[in-house]
């Protein structure tokens, strides 16, 4: 399989993870009147797809370890469980969180869940796997979450004619940060031991997890949806254009293709999956970004919420430059 050499590699992968992690979600946008519930199963076979193909060409070639297909037939059952138990938990995390986005807003649900699941993520998967500069990693992540914080703050001061912000989206808003954070070092326990297969075959199971999560959680969000809309009917489905089933499956696509890209940079062995993570997280920006200068969120915001939006900029280039450096600075 391949594996990336130097650190300019690997740092090129997890900018690519970021910038897929933060715009998967436009995809959902084509599809004006599509249900996230519908979208979502297009999304999972396109994860699915995404994961073999990668799998078969990048997970194929190089020097490095055992190739896709003998990877996966090779296998241990603990780290095939721990693979398929990290993508169940991103699944009910991403369902949650896109629950609390229709609930609270961007200015609760997406600051508070990526925040919190940035701080878990990065501090568990430094503890499993020390590497870099511990003080660069956590300042990093510390001016990260600075941002964030801007953000939110900026979407509170553009909302603030809006109706008073749930406590139910809050509480979820939580909770799926709490489980955003825990899929990581599951993946990451999974390629490690004698038996673990690698970032490609790893991504492969991952990606059977959250289907089979999908199908008793997605089932009952369509019909108990937490943001309060009518149930959501099967039929729905299959009467959708076929442009929107072909989103979905390429909005599932470009989010398996950032994770491919961050497993592997994590088994970098000058990165580690605590930067490997946190970088990938910086996905916020991005989305930020595609908001702010692609769908004008911001058009008619106060002259005091675009100041929080140019701050939170400014905490977040900063805060990723310290953990994309902190591998080059190792203790001692």
């Amino acid at each position: 399989m391949y594996q990336p050499e130097t650190y300019g590699v690997a740092l090129t992968f997890m900018v690519a993870t970021m910038l897929c992690w933060g715009s998967w979600a436009n995809t959902l946008k084509l599809c004006p009147g599509y249900r996230f519930q519908l979208f979502y199963w297009d999304y999972v076979g396109g994860l699915l797809l995404a994961s073999v193909a990668w799998g078969l060409t990048l997970g194929s070639i190089g020097s490095t370890g055992s190739s896709f297909v003998k990877d996966v037939a090779g296998c241990g059952v603990d780290s095939m469980l721990w693979a398929m138990a990290g993508g169940a938990v991103f699944n009910v995390a991403n369902l949650l969180l896109v629950a609390a986005i229709d609930i609270a807003g961007l200015a609760v649900a997406f600051p508070v869940g990526i925040g919190l699941a940035l701080v878990i993520g990065a501090v568990s998967s430094y503890v499993m796997s020390p590497n870099g500069n511990p003080w660069m990693l956590f300042v990093g992540v510390a001016l990260v979450v600075g941002a964030i914080v801007c953000d939110a703050i900026a979407y509170r001061l553009r909302e603030a004619t809006r109706a008073s912000l749930s406590t139910r989206g809050v509480v979820i808003s939580l909770i799926s940060g709490v489980l955003m954070g825990s899929f990581f070092p599951l993946v990451s326990k999974a390629m490690s031991g004698v038996r673990g297969p690698g970032p490609y075959a790893t991504c492969f199971f991952f990606a059977i997890g959250v289907a089979i999560c999908a199908v008793p959680v997605n089932l009952v969000l369509m019909r108990k949806p937490l943001d309060g809309k009518v149930p959501v009917a099967m039929k729905e489905f299959w009467s959708a254009r076929a442009g929107w089933h072909m989103a979905g499956v390429l909005g599932g696509g470009i989010w398996c293709t950032g994770a491919v890209l961050n497993f592997v940079a994590s088994r970098a062995q000058v990165v580690g999956p605590a930067v490997s993570y946190s970088i990938g997280q910086g996905a916020t920006m991005v989305s930020a970004c595609w908001g702010v200068f692609v769908w004008r969120e911001f058009a008619g915001a106060p002259a005091k919420a675009k100041t929080y939006l140019g701050w939170m900029f400014v905490l977040f280039v900063c805060g990723l430059a310290l953990v994309a450096l902190a591998p080059l600075f190792h203790r001692g």
